[in-house]
């Protein structure tokens, strides 16, 4: 699905390649039937290898994102379901989630006992399957550019998720995204973000993002809240992080649990 910035003047709204098919491709003729068994193979082994260390299953489309620069923290953020609701309990109420492949977040939630679920698209959807244009068509799912106010009331949601999508973001724009996460969530809000290290930054994404992703740390994450007027909910973390060793689970990115404005 190819990934680009929403155009402001319509906000609202109803991988990649494979990157050693053409290694592949140039350093044999073999059949094309060849080729082509090779991709599959390639293809389910990696849905195996990153299904089975994580104790489920994903997509091949999250395989494939995988592959291509390192873990997605929206895939992060579906394993890290169960272990959310354990933090946040009657909080999971009424969640948004916002960052790119939102439809796949929004469709888990909503399988979730007492949760609702909404989500923010922050880029074009132009490839998608049946289920993400039901939930577009529904309401379910918007399209807006976050750089701009989200398109809700204040204190919309109990929860507010983002994921994959601060990290393509200058300081600039984080100043105006952030107070809006907080602005319309009543518990808070939390952030996945990229590992420095971990995850690299692509030039293919300038094409999807506009701009290459700027992996923080933690250190540089913290100060940034400090200077902001962003509060920690440190309560919440220590949930997190007991819930966290309970499932012998280390996320793939970084997580911070900030409080909503009052």
């Amino acid at each position: 699905m190819s990934r680009r910035p929403v155009n402001p003047a319509r906000r609202l709204g109803d991988g990649g390649g494979i990157p050693f098919i053409g290694s592949v491709q140039s350093k044999s003729r073999s059949s094309p039937l060849l080729s082509i068994c090779l991709v599959i193979g390639a293809i389910l082994l990696l849905v195996y290898c990153y299904g089975g260390s994580s104790g489920g299953h994903i997509s091949e489309r999250e395989a494939l994102s995988k592959a291509d620069g390192g873990a997605s923290c929206t895939v992060e953020v579906q394993r890290a379901i169960p272990v959310l609701k354990k933090a946040y309990g009657d909080s999971m109420r009424k969640v948004l989630h916002v960052g790119p492949e939102t439809c796949s977040v929004v469709s888990k939630l909503l399988k979730e006992e007492d949760t609702e679920a909404w989500g923010v698209e922050p880029y074009e959807l132009d490839d998608v399957d049946a289920d993400c244009r039901r939930l577009v068509r529904k309401g379910f799912v918007r399209v807006a550019d976050i750089k701009f106010p989200l398109p809700y009331r204040a204190k919309s949601f109990s929860l507010v998720i983002i994921s994959d999508a601060l990290d393509y973001l200058s300081p600039r724009y984080l100043n105006k995204t952030l107070p809006e996460l907080a602005r319309v969530s009543t518990d808070g809000f939390i952030i996945f973000s990229g590992l420095p290290g971990l995850h690299k930054a692509k030039t293919t994404e300038l094409s999807k993002f506009g701009r290459p992703a700027k992996y923080r740390s933690s250190t540089w994450w913290i100060k940034y809240f400090l200077q902001n007027s962003l509060e920690d909910n440190e309560v919440i973390s220590k949930k997190f992080e007991q819930a966290l060793l309970k499932k012998s689970y280390k996320p793939a990115c970084q997580v911070f649990h900030l409080k909503s404005y009052r």
